[in-house]
Order: structure tokens, then C-alpha cells, then sequence
């Protein structure tokens, strides 16, 4: 039995929570390999390319978790709002069981800090918030909402959640993110 995978997911989970705590520039590789407690060489193994390799591999996986909670949320909802709702709701939840560090909000360590460093990291960003709103739209379009109307309320819906989430994690709180919830039927009725 390969003990390969375990390595992998602890280094991404290792890097996750340090670019999130300390952001991308001041966490380094060795600090990633000390405390995911995987042999030097195993960080390479599984990301020859380095950091940004690493951050890649952290952005892929924040997005496609936060895309499968909405894509479930929509699925199991009677329509956008309720799943809205409750998403937000569940993730009020989330942080508050993990006393505000179990939850990162995407864009407080990666959109902001990694879009500045490479055209890769900043695509990669770019295509987790599309890929969220495209989850949104495509339910508003589902209801009858028109293209633009739809565009527009996925884009801000996100917005909102992202940045209640931040306020959530800073204040340590989880009001903005039970306002937030309390907000979506105006943003999306």
C-alpha cells in the first residue's frame, strides 16, 4: 500500500491552510514540507514545477469543493433563492463548527495575491468565479430570468457571498453571512 496519496493531500492541505493564514508570499516550500510532515522530495515529486504549481493544484481544488456544495444546493433546492440561502447558511455553519478556520474565502489568498504574480494563477482565478456563477446563471436561466439579467445576479450573488465570508472570518462572527442569506430573494427575486 503507497502512502503517495496521503503525502499529496497533506502537502495541499498544508499549503491551503498557510496561503490562507499567511498568505502566498510568505509561505515557502520548506515551511509547506515541515509542517505537512512529507519527505522533501515528495513535494517535488507530486509538483515538479513549485509553488505556483502548488497554489494551481490548491485554487483547482477549493474550486471544484466550493462548485459541488452550489452545484448540490441547486440540485436539491426548489429554486436559486432557497439554494442561495441555504448554501450561504451552510457555510455560516461550517465556520462557526470550525471556530472560523475551517472555511477559506477563494479570493482573500488567491484572486487578490496570486493574479499580481503569474498570468496562469490569474486565469485559474478568473475560471473558479466563472465556474461559480456559471452554476448560478445557469439556474436563473433554468427559471426564465434573461441572459444579461442572469449574468448579472450570478456575479454579484457570488460577490456577496465571497466577501460575507471574509467579513464572517475576520470579525469571527457569522452575522454577514446570515445577512447575506437574509439578502438573496432581494437580489435574486
Amino acid at each position: 500500500m503507497s502512502n503517495k496519496p496521503n503525502a499529496r493531500e497533506a502537502i495541499v492541505d498544508t499549503a491551503s491552510r498557510l496561503f490562507f493564514t499567511q498568505g502566498y508570499h510568505a509561505t515557502g516550500l520548506n515551511q509547506i514540507i515541515k509542517d505537512s510532515e512529507s519527505p522533501k522530495g515528495s513535494l517535488y515529486y507530486y509538483f515538479p514545477h513549485g509553488k505556483e504549481e502548488l497554489a494551481l493544484t490548491c485554487i483547482t481544488r477549493t474550486s471544484e469543493i466550493v462548485a459541488q456544495k452550489l452545484r448540490y444546493h441547486v440540485e436539491n433546492s426548489a429554486n436559486i433563492v432557497e439554494a442561495m440561502k441555504d448554501f450561504i447558511l451552510g457555510m455560516a455553519k461550517d465556520a462557526v463548527e470550525s471556530s472560523f478556520k475551517g472555511v477559506v474565502p477563494f479570493s482573500f489568498w488567491l484572486a487578490v495575491e496570486t493574479s499580481c504574480i503569474s498570468e496562469e494563477l490569474r486565469t485559474a482565478c478568473q475560471a473558479v468565479f466563472k465556474d461559480w456563477q456559471d452554476v448560478v446563471r445557469q439556474s436563473l436561466l433554468n427559471a426564465g430570468e434573461e441572459q444579461g439579467a442572469a449574468a448579472d445576479k450570478a456575479s454579484v450573488v457570488i460577490s456577496l457571498f465571497e466577501g460575507a465570508l471574509l467579513q464572517a472570518l475576520t470579525y469571527r462572527d457569522e452575522q454577514p453571512l446570515l445577512a447575506a442569506a437574509r439578502l438573496i430573494p432581494v437580489l435574486l427575486g
